[in-house]
């Protein structure tokens, strides 16, 4: 699955590399010069930003973890949310949180990477963190939904990220589940944004990015602490080696 993300690039940068403006006001915490977040944690819900089909020309703000429009109550929304965070690829067209969305709301969410855990036994787990060999910065599918709050009539953008059968890189670092982001080309980019095309024959020509794409490394424990969302949680772990004498 893909519940930890990392967006080290400053709205700024992403504007240049998609070349794609930010329109309307920033929201008060960002500015074109914030770097995004180190590690974000999707059970914190941050706002991100995305391309979405309904504006695929420039930039807009949603948070993590989708809220169908058909959502009547408040409770429920922050109950479901917690069950949307990621939206696996083999069952979205079927389940009711996601079919709507992948029709006619389909997003991509910036990247510059992501954090998964290997099982090494039944007690330890090891972070590793991923990303694209070439590009610093990278796209995965989304769906968005615009969700009405009917206590203060306020609209809500989320956004769920979509996940595959994991690579065989994936498959050897997410050892039990075996998922993985749907990553996506520059030129699937394009596909999964264009509204002439269902959702069916747009899954049916997006191929599994390769693994030799992709790069991944082991990091340390930091980024299960509460200040996880620094720099030195991108550092790679070095082992400590006992020196014999």
């Amino acid at each position: 699955m893909c519940y930890h993300a990392s967006v080290a690039a400053t709205l700024e940068q992403l504007s240049n590399h998609y070349q794609k403006p930010f329109l309307g006001e920033f929201p008060s915490f960002f500015s074109p010069t914030n770097l995004v977040g180190y590690h974000l944690s999707g059970f914190n819900f941050p706002l991100l930003p995305i391309i979405s089909q309904e504006q695929p020309n420039a930039f807009s703000f949603a948070n993590w973890g989708l809220i169908p429009s058909w959502i009547k109550f408040r409770e429920e929304a922050e109950s479901i949310r917690l069950n949307t965070l990621n939206a696996k690829i083999e069952t979205l067209l079927e389940k009711p949180s996601f079919k709507q969305a992948v029709v006619s709301q389909r997003c991509l969410i910036p990247l510059t990477g992501f954090f998964e855990w290997k099982q090494i036994n039944s007690k330890e787990k090891q972070p590793y963190f991923i990303h694209l060999q070439n590009s610093s910065i990278f796209s995965v599918a989304g769906i968005s939904e615009n969700w009405i709050n009917p206590e203060n009539q306020q609209m809500v953008r989320t956004f769920s990220i979509i996940t595959t059968e994991a690579n065989g890189l994936m498959s050897e670092i997410h050892n039990t589940k075996k998922q993985m982001p749907f990553i996506l080309s520059n030129e699937a980019e394009q596909l999964w944004l264009n509204q002439t095309i269902n959702a069916t024959e747009i899954l049916n020509e997006i191929n599994l990015i390769e693994e030799e794409k992709m790069q991944a490394y082991k990091i340390s424990k930091l980024i299960s602490s509460k200040v996880s969302n620094v720099p030195q949680v991108l550092l790679p772990f070095i082992e400590s080696q006992t020196k014999l004498f």
